[in-house]
Formats: C-alpha cells, structure tokens, sequence
C-alpha cells in the first residue's frame, strides 16, 4: 500500500511537470483538503483550498503568479496513509520578477487511491518578501 500511495503522488508531480493541472486534480478527492502554510492575503497561492474546483483555482493562480525554472521532488517516504515528499523549487514571482528558491515539504493523505489531504511547507517569508517587492 505504501508504494501504491507513493505512485499517486507521483504521477500527480509527473502532470504537473507537463504542464497538466488537470492530472492533478483528477488525482484528488471531491473533498480535497488544499493547504499551503501562510495566508492568502500576504500571497495569493497560500492558504486553504476546499475541493477540487479550489484546486483548480489553485492551479490557475500558480500559473498565474509563478514561472518555475526548477521543480524538483527528490526523496518520498511513505507511513500509513501518508506520504511525504522533499524537493527543492526555483521561481521567479511574475508580479515583481523577484526570486524564489527554496527547499519544501509536502505532505499528502492518500486514501482510496485518492489525495484528500495535502500540506505544503516552504520559506513563506521568502513568497511574501518577493511578491511585495
């Protein structure tokens, strides 16, 4: 089962590497839980998304808000029903043309085959300080 879980995760990356958000969120659950660390206010991509039409939404403000020149999963380790991913990104914030480059975490409840929980942690204070400018 574990191994299973470690292949939903990454084929959803795999999709987001070619460009498919599509294939993301069809590997999530109706009921989703979507969550980046910090708040929405400071930066339009943090916060909580609900469901997969918020995903979605998600999705188009990455698009929208970041141009990556490096998105790297690197390790995957798997306990129960999660799995968590270490990799490392590099961006630059459209808004400002400032940098980004940061080390990450995600953490995915995979259940059913079906992502219905993710948590992302990164150097928010980095987003914010770029998106302000």
């Amino acid at each position: 089962m574990s191994q299973a879980n470690i292949n939903v995760i990454q084929t959803a990356y795999a999709a987001f590497g070619r460009g498919d958000t599509e294939g993301v969120v069809s590997a999530c659950a109706p009921d989703v839980a979507w969550h980046v660390t910090g708040s929405r206010k400071d930066y339009p991509t943090m916060g909580l998304w609900n469901g997969t039409k918020e995903v979605r939404e998600f999705f188009r403000l990455v698009g929208e808000t970041e141009e990556f020149s490096e998105f790297a999963p690197k390790q995957f380790y798997s306990a129960e029903d999660k799995v968590f991913a270490l990799g490392h990104y590099t961006l630059k914030v459209k808004k400002t043309g400032k940098p980004v480059a940061s080390d990450w975490m995600h953490v995915f409840t995979v259940k059913g085959g079906k992502i219905v929980a993710f948590q992302e942690f990164n150097d928010s204070a980095q987003f914010v300080a770029a998106y302000r400018g």
